[in-house]
């Protein structure tokens, strides 16, 4: 059985609804999505949600390696070892 929904409709001024809308996409969320996503929270938490920032550019550039990692089904590491050594050699930066 189909989940009944109910339409939601709120005003807000053109020049917010577009900022919003390029900041969301930049999220990779609809302005839609993001009001879902934002009452799920308040319901499971009681409390508004925690805030959301679009990613800065070290950020991005590090979920689109992992993406490409997981589209190649590769590893960063070629093993354990080399991995802590990696964490040993930047915790000292």
């Amino acid at each position: 059985m189909a989940e009944h929904t109910s339409m939601l409709h709120i005003r807000v001024d053109d020049d917010t609804k577009a900022l919003a809308t390029q900041a969301l996409a930049a999220m990779g969320l609809s302005v839609s999505e993001a009001v879902r996503l934002f009452l799920r929270r308040v319901v499971i938490d009681q409390a508004l949600p925690l805030e959301m920032k679009v990613p800065n550019a070290e950020t991005r550039a590090a979920m689109e390696e992992s993406r490409a990692m997981l589209a190649a089904r590769r590893a960063r590491f070629d093993s354990a070892e080399a991995l802590f050594d990696d964490i040993e050699k930047n915790r000292r930066q």
